[in-house]
């Protein structure tokens, strides 16, 4: 059985990290290099770290932060935002990543992606997925940190994915960003239908539960950011009560 695994998310934006709600209202939540350091000190399984500053994100930038991160901290690491080219890519491998997520590039530049799988292979490549439920309950997929709506389907997009040997998917939920009522699981419930691709599920965690509902319904890992953001909780503490409840964690 595959292990599961608990996956703190950073988002940088100027040089701090942030926290949105439907990916919007920015809190500053601290320091990078800080706060990395302790994930990485409370047992973290991975590390996603995303730049997500719409007017002036630079991969460069990303790359000189994960530098730092990656002196003091001894976790994977993966990185996005931004990644337009093999060149940008090539950079955050060089400065320790090690996987790379596409969001954006992935609806325009299929090319590119099976570029960086030829070259890296597919387990250093997560795609991204921004999913949104309108009110009639469809959901459609939207790029840009969430502000230009995708023509592809959300399941056709996902299965293009898939087939081109991506590594991993990493559904996020607009709708439950920063809400911390749970994690979206009738989406993920229609993805797992159909997705043959590890999944990894993000937006709305607020409590261990909610970790374990959605790691129960088959995904591969839960990401988690206002949860160890605000309030007295840890990856740490996530595996004690996930293990309480007999749950396959992968072991460090």
């Amino acid at each position: 059985m595959l292990k599961k695994r608990i996956i703190p998310v950073e988002l940088l934006i100027n040089g701090r990290l942030v926290k949105t709600v439907e990916f919007d209202g920015f809190r500053d939540v601290g320091d990078p290099l800080k706060s990395s350091q302790v994930y990485s000190d409370q047992d973290a399984d991975e590390l996603i770290f995303l730049n997500i500053d719409r007017n002036n994100r630079n991969v460069k930038e990303t790359a000189n932060y994960l530098k730092k991160i990656t002196q003091k901290c001894f976790m994977p690491i993966a990185v996005g935002g931004g990644i337009r080219t093999i060149e940008d890519a090539q950079l955050l491998f060089n400065s320790g990543a090690d996987k790379i997520i596409i969001n954006t590039a992935a609806y325009s530049n299929v090319s590119l992606l099976i570029e960086i799988i030829n070259r890296w292979g597919g387990q250093s490549l997560v795609i991204s997925i921004d999913a949104f439920q309108l009110p009639d309950k469809q959901y459609i997929v939207k790029s840009e940190c969430g502000m230009k709506n995708e023509r592809i389907s959300l399941i056709e997009h996902i299965k293009l994915m898939s087939n081109i040997g991506v590594g991993e998917i990493m559904i996020n939920s607009i709708n439950n960003d920063g809400v911390m009522n749970g994690y979206d699981l009738t989406l993920l419930k229609l993805i797992l239908k159909t997705c043959r691709t590890p999944l990894i599920v993000c937006g709305g965690a607020g409590c261990f539960l909610d970790l374990k509902n959605a790691l129960e319904l088959g995904v591969s890992a839960v990401a988690c950011g206002s949860l160890f953001n605000f309030g007295d909780n840890n990856p740490l503490r996530a595996k004690a009560f996930l293990k309480n409840h007999g749950m396959p964690l992968k072991k460090i």
